[in-house]
């Protein structure tokens, strides 16, 4: 490149910097590139290094030029807070703001290194998503049960949830505690009862005898953390009443925070509660979780079949659900304003529509329970809707950028979630898929001749088939990107996700929400039976679809993914989206890598529960092994999806003595306290169930030490009997400290031996969501209370 060229380039970026243009990575990238001439060629050999280098340039600039640097903004910010959220430790505010002080000083010096800058800018941006989780994290500082007790308290009712077993689940603000009364109690519980006095609504006092306990960790390494969700929930304990609860009198009045908020529960408690009189059955409380997002009352079989079939997402209120409703709104009304042209001539009707669509919006927003996905989908609707507003365009990438700014500013915890995952990824994907497909439409048609008026009846077939093929698009495209979130956090797949998303989303788009918002509108003139009763056909329809698919999806688990592989997909996912040049081809080496790691990954070998009771192993015939009778079902669920496995198998009991050695592979062979099974890979596990009596009681502890490898113990006070032996022991207490366990088994060495590796949940020192764990009585390596013991 000639040094005239080079000074042209020079020039037109102090233009744009002049002229307001903001500064990003891209332009910044395309600035470093323009500035190796040809002399920088002898970096990469030959005249190919050169042609690789304009070719580099020529991309850059066109990114930089469509504002592409902007959209990683977000993407930066995302990466810090999911940085933040995985680090070991938790770092310190000082080391945080010199660490941004140091990037904000650098950039200074930097000056016209444009290379330099941007590196820079994205290194400032990144521990900006860093400070930003840091500050949510002491922003929240939720107060966290440290040990299971039972006591009396006297609280607020914050929310009421009706389950589907026939229970109430409700969420209290506790005001007292008693008998005992706790030095350092939370300041919020979620607790179950079986009934509650009739006229106890949100903002009510209550008390009452319950179980108090500490939210669980993970039933396995990288698996949905509760005792997470909680702390930014503000959710300290969770439990049950053993007694009551009774409605009662408080003695301090609400705040105007807490008020606002029972107000709000209480409208969204009045909206489920008249539908579910209007529409009955479990199409009722669907109907209930489209409006307001009270999903607690959903019959289990229902939600199963709707994730086995793929159509779980119709449950989660999201872009589709905020768009049907601002879609249905602009249309009636302009549809009702066609009726009077005049007036339609003098005054900006389609404004009109789209300000009310924006109220609307913004009111199911909050009926719904502003959920992340609900969040993203009202920010970026409201975008476009101001936009037309002011009569201006809005891009749609950049709403999407907009969107996750907002969220991650508010709550970017949301980062490492199911919800903000799937429900961006599945959006960027939409827009770039379709910016795509648009441009080759456009293309293809500026090549096709001009043809006469088409006919009506061709008009019509062309619209059908214009829809069909759109929602086509729309499900393969959505389902592909979020595959690897719902295989990631719920490891499970719809192979007939397509089928089943083609044959209900029409009725949901077509019948479902527009009854919805029809009803919805006509409830405060009690006009609102006959289009409930649509709404409830359609939800009644939808789940029959379900049902069909369901029956015949085969297997859907997909096994645990590896992190690396699931990161390097997310890049993949991110380029493909973003990038709109050539520089998307960057996202095949992620995309291959990321494939291998799920190819050779390794599963594990046996899971062991965070309270030590339970394990299961990999049998060989691919079912799940477990060392109890009556296991949880919610974590042997987990399990089973976890290990590819479709079924449990449960222990074989022998009469007296310590149980012969298993075969290996077959799973477990309990007496008594003692339950002993045999990997493939020759590794035997033993496990010791329930409270020791004494040092020395219990099983042969020497016959156990002599054949296992790993020793599991659910005594949190039992040392380690097998100290001169190379046996893993695992102790109570040592769950109780660091959660759940992976177990993987190897065959190493010239003789064979066999190792073990393990894999726990929770690590130390603890991050503040985890450090409650300390303080329980098994964490602290001592026996539980008499009153809690079995």
């Amino acid at each position: 490149m000639s040094e005239t060229v080079v000074h042209d380039e020079r020039a037109q970026f102090a233009t744009d910097e002049k002229s307001g243009v903001p500064e990003t990575f891209a332009d910044n990238a395309a600035i470093a590139v323009a500035h190796s001439d040809d002399r920088s060629s002898h970096l990469v050999p030959g005249r190919y290094g050169a042609r690789a280098l304009a070719v580099l340039r020529r991309n850059v600039e066109r990114e930089a030029a469509r504002g592409t640097g902007f959209l990683w903004i977000p993407v930066l910010i995302g990466a810090g807070a999911l940085c933040y959220f995985s680090l070991p430790v938790e770092p310190p505010f000082y080391a945080l703001s010199s660490g941004l002080a140091v990037l904000v000083a650098a950039r200074f010096a930097a000056g016209r290194h444009p290379l330099v800058a941007a590196i820079l800018l994205a290194g400032i941006v990144f521990l900006l998503g860093v400070v930003a989780g840091k500050v949510e994290t002491w922003r929240f500082s939720t107060p966290m049960l440290g040990s299971a007790v039972s006591t009396q308290i006297t609280g607020r009712v914050v929310a009421i949830e009706p389950r589907a077993d026939g229970r109430v689940r409700l969420t209290i603000t506790l005001e007292t505690t008693a008998r005992p009364t706790l030095r350092y109690p939370p300041k919020r519980a979620r607790l179950s009862a079986r009934t509650i006095p009739d006229r106890l609504r949100a903002g009510d006092g209550v008390s009452g005898t319950v179980r108090l306990m500490p939210p669980s960790g993970p039933v396995r390494p990288q698996a949905y953390d509760f005792s997470f969700e909680s702390y930014f929930d503000g959710i300290g304990a969770v439990g049950f009443f053993l007694r009551g609860p009774q409605q009662t009198e408080l003695a301090t009045p609400p705040s105007l925070r807490e008020r606002m908020a029972v107000w709000l529960q209480g409208f969204r408690e009045m909206f489920a509660t008249r539908l579910k009189t209007r529409v009955t059955g479990a199409e009722g409380e669907v109907a209930a979780a489209l409006i307001t997002g009270m999903r607690g009352g959903i019959p289990e079989t229902v939600q199963e079949a709707l994730r086995r079939s793929g159509l779980a997402h119709v449950l989660a209120i999201s872009g589709l659900h905020m768009a049907l409703v601002a879609v249905t709104v602009m249309g009636s009304i302009r549809l009702g304003f066609a009726f009077f042209p005049g007036f339609c001539a003098r005054h900006p009707v389609k404004k009109y529509a789209a300000a009310s669509a924006l109220a609307v919006s913004f009111l199911y927003l909050f009926v719904s329970g502003a959920a992340v996905a609900a969040q993203r989908s009202f920010i970026m609707l409201a975008i476009m809707l101001v936009a037309l507003l002011f009569d201006r365009a809005a891009l749609t990438m950049r709403n999407l950028a907009l969107a996750a700014l907002v969220v991650l500013a508010v709550a970017p915890h949301e980062i490492v979630g199911p919800g903000f995952q799937m429900s961006f990824a599945a959006t960027a994907a939409l827009i770039a898929g379709y910016a795509m497909w648009n441009a080759r439409r456009q293309r293809a048609l500026s090549r096709k001749p001009v043809n006469g008026a088409q006919t009506l009846p061709m008009k019509i077939v062309q619209t059908v088939l214009f829809y069909v093929a759109g929602l086509l698009l729309t499900s393969l495209i959505a389902g592909t990107a979020t595959a690897l979130y719902g295989a990631w956090h719920f490891q499970r797949a719809s192979p007939l996700a397509l089928a089943a998303n083609l044959a209900a989303m029409p009725l949901v788009s077509l019948v479902v929400m527009p009854s919805a918002v029809v009803s919805v509108l006509a409830m405060p003139f009690n006009l609102d039976t006959l289009p409930l009763a649509v709404m409830g056909w359609g939800i009644a329809q939808v789940i029959a679809v379900a049902d069909w698919f369901s029956a015949r999806t085969p297997f859907d688990a997909t096994g645990l993914l590896p992190l690396p592989a699931t990161l390097l997909l997310t890049g993949a996912l991110v380029l493909a989206t973003m990038v709109t040049s050539r520089l998307r081809l960057l996202a095949l080496p992620l995309l291959a890598s990321g494939v291998l790691l799920l190819v050779v990954r390794d599963l594990p070998d046996a899971l062991i529960s965070e309270d030590a009771r339970l394990m299961g192993v990999r049998t060989a015939d691919g079912m799940l092994g477990v060392n109890r009778d009556r296991p949880s079902g919610f974590t042997t669920q987990n399990w089973l999806r976890a290990l590819r496995s479709q079924t449990v198998r449960k222990p074989d009991r022998v009469s007296k003595g310590l149980p012969a050695l298993p075969e290996a592979g077959a799973g477990f062979m309990c007496e008594g306290p003692v339950c002993l099974a045999r990997d493939p890979s020759g590794g035997v596990i033993a496990h010791v169930a329930g409270q020791l009596k004494g040092v020395g009681s219990g099983p042969n502890w020497n016959r156990l030490c002599a054949i296992a490898q790993l020793l599991v113990i659910e005594d949190a006070s039992r040392r380690n009997p097998c100290p001169e032996r190379k046996v893993t022991v695992v102790t109570g207490r040592d769950l109780a400290r660091h959660g759940s366990a992976a177990v993987w088994f190897s065959s190493e060495g010239p003789d064979d031996s066999v190792k073990v590796l393990i894999d726990f949940a929770v690590h130390e020192p603890y991050r503040p969501w985890h450090a409650q764990r300390q303080f329980s009585r098994e964490a602290r390596g001592l026996a539980p209370r008499r009153s809690a013991a079995r």
